[in-house]
């Protein structure tokens, strides 16, 4: 289950208590505190707590800027900008802290953003949770044969049933001697920080993570966007959700800027130029790679 019952009362204490405050809040952001948002199989996303809102970046654009920034009419267009023009430390003036169950796969790609604070679940003291991310039948693929880091097309039949049950078998084998180690007939066992490396990479484990805007949109960025792996992206299109409605300016610019745009390089503007001009550009002509080529088709086909 993805919340247990402990956490389940506090969110339910926590929600029948509220306080008043001074300091600023954002309407939207305030809906979703306190409310575990369901991911893959047993993870969740909910906002611990929360600081500024579109009002907090411009307030320190204004001040850090000073009579430069007068010319823009309004919040919104400030905020937009700041995006187009890579002004990062305004956004760093929002943060977000969020409590997390995951996979801990999908935890040692989300963290090589280091970019935030984060305090993990330890089971060097606690006994993790039998809870194994087991994909559903439409998300057991093959490996790509043009990515080596990506998936290729869908595995159907006998072969998608025998990866399920090799799956399912080795969670549950390794807990069941997990759990052996560490408790052997009422005596004390192994220890818990040794017992624990016998666990797979599917089994769930839970953090608190703390991360300011602008660090936050460069993870969505990456995270949310269709090539990622499918396991973090679903986390990512989850908070993008909550981002959405907490600032709504900062986001409608990240996601004309950042998710929707494109960024080329001096020969690729070269080659978009020659073509607006009438030129028949070719991959032998852009004087790209093919690699390169295959991007920018990519970017200006669809």
């Amino acid at each position: 289950m993805p919340l247990s019952a402990d956490q389940q009362a506090e969110i339910d204490a926590l929600r029948s208590a509220p306080q008043p405050t001074l300091r600023v809040v954002a309407p939207g952001m305030e809906q979703h505190l306190y409310h575990a948002k369901p991911v893959l199989d047993h993870g969740f996303v909910r906002v611990i707590d929360y600081m500024g809102d579109d009002a907090a970046i411009t307030q320190a654009a204004r001040v850090s800027y000073g009579k430069g920034t007068k010319s823009v009419q309004n919040d919104e267009g400030l905020i937009r900008y700041l995006m187009r023009h890579w002004h990062s430390t305004p956004f760093e003036m929002c943060e977000i802290k969020m409590h997390v169950k995951l996979p801990v796969f999908v935890a040692r790609q989300w963290i090589r953003h280091r970019t935030a604070n984060v305090n993990e679940y330890s089971a060097r003291y606690s006994i993790l949770d039998r809870e194994f991310y087991i994909p559903a039948p439409e998300h057991i693929n093959a490996q790509s044969v043009v990515n080596n880091q990506g998936r290729g097309g869908v595995l159907e039949g006998e072969e998608a049933a025998r990866v399920l049950e090799i799956l399912k078998a080795d969670s549950a084998r390794c807990y069941d001697n997990y759990e052996a180690m560490i408790s052997q007939d009422g005596q004390d066992g192994l220890a818990r920080e040794l017992a624990r490396m016998n666990l797979p990479a599917n089994i769930y484990t839970q953090w608190y993570w703390k991360v300011d805007l602008h660090n936050l949109f460069h993870f969505l960025r990456l995270r949310a966007d269709a090539h990622a792996q499918y396991e973090i992206r679903v986390y990512a299109e989850k908070i993008c959700k909550v981002v959405a409605d907490w600032v709504p300016f900062a986001y409608r610019a990240f996601e004309d800027y950042r998710m929707g745009g494109a960024q080329l390089s001096a020969t690729a503007l070269d080659c978009v130029r020659r073509m607006l001009k009438g030129e028949s550009v070719t991959q032998e002509t852009s004087g790209m790679s093919k690699g390169e080529w295959r991007e920018f088709e990519a970017i200006i086909s669809d």
